[in-house]
């Protein structure tokens, strides 16, 4: 019950004032006792009438994990791809959230038309994810952008996604997909990812995150744990985990991870499996990281744009 009522607060170290919910949730769990003839709420009926009370309001929930299973939703939880990563949103119906993977994707290729996001060309995006992809861009200047110009056209898009897109806690997952269209590095498609970004690399908390992460491993589960695949999540949001306990057994059985992290960079290495790099002395990165490779591709990009025009 306790644990109940700290999620609905979303922090560890506070608990809902929301008395109503946690008495609704006491008179059904008392009701799962009585009809099994016993005269003690245990833990077992509580988390059952939890259970109950899901089941009543997760029909949509449940009809895309379908569509995943049978591929009609392009999720992938294994393998590596390039330009394409696994981002996290949340959906809210009827007062019921849940999390929903979700597949973004990225292109890059020469022109002067800078970062293209294909939700705001369709009128899909909201203000909060227009600003999102405005810091990724101004994020790359800083990067990239320092000893030549930026002769770069990209595009990000939310794959499969009809209704609408706003909020920034995809901004680092559309980084990852950016840096892999440029590199050309495959990135592990058995993590999916949420954080929001500035515009020095800082991977900032979300909204959401116990969603998020139960979301896509409803999705792992379905399509066969690994004992690769995880989530990829803010350092900051670590106070605000909560998970289910299939969840946590996983977890500590390692079947299924957690990383916390705190910079691009860190990101960028666990789904490349190659270091991002740094800077040297000359604004030159360090040789074989994916910085660099990116490095080489936007200077080979703005000479041959030199030489076309």
């Amino acid at each position: 019950m306790l644990e109940y009522g700290v999620r609905q607060a979303g922090r560890r170290n506070k608990v809902t004032a929301r008395f109503v919910d946690i008495a609704d949730l006491a008179r059904e769990a008392h009701y799962a006792a009585a009809a099994a003839g016993e005269s003690v709420v245990r833990a077992a009926h509580v988390r059952g009438a939890l259970a109950s009370k899901m089941e009543r309001h997760n029909l949509i929930e449940t009809r895309i994990r379908e569509m995943i299973e049978e591929g009609t939703l392009l999720v992938d939880t294994s393998g590596t791809a390039v330009g394409q990563v696994n981002g996290l949103s949340v959906l809210e119906i009827g007062g019921y959230s849940f999390g929903k993977p979700v597949r973004i994707t990225a292109t890059a290729a020469l022109g002067k038309a800078g970062l293209i996001n294909i939700e705001r060309e369709s009128n899909l995006s909201g203000r909060f994810h227009d600003k999102g992809v405005h810091i990724i861009a101004g994020y790359l200047r800083s990067k990239f952008a320092q000893d030549k110009p930026l002769s770069l056209a990209a595009s990000i898009c939310f794959e499969q996604s009809y209704s609408g897109v706003d909020g920034d806690s995809a901004s680092s997952t559309e980084v990852y997909a950016l840096v892999s269209a440029l590199s050309g590095l495959p990135l592990r498609q058995d993590i999916a990812v949420t954080g929001s970004m500035n515009q020095q690399g800082d991977v900032q908390a979300i909204g959401g995150v116990n969603e998020k992460i139960e979301g896509f491993f409803d999705v792992c589960r379905i399509k066969g744990l690994t004992g690769t695949q995880g989530v990829m999540m803010p350092e900051s949001n670590v106070e605000d985990l909560m998970l289910r306990e299939d969840i946590l057994d996983a977890v500590a059985a390692g079947k299924f991870h957690i990383w916390p992290v705190g910079k691009i960079e860190q990101g960028i290495q666990i789904l490349t499996g190659t270091p991002a790099g740094s800077r040297n002395g000359d604004l030159r990165f360090d040789a074989g990281t994916v910085f660099a490779l990116m490095d080489e591709r936007l200077r080979e990009m703005a000479k041959t744009l030199k030489e076309f025009e």
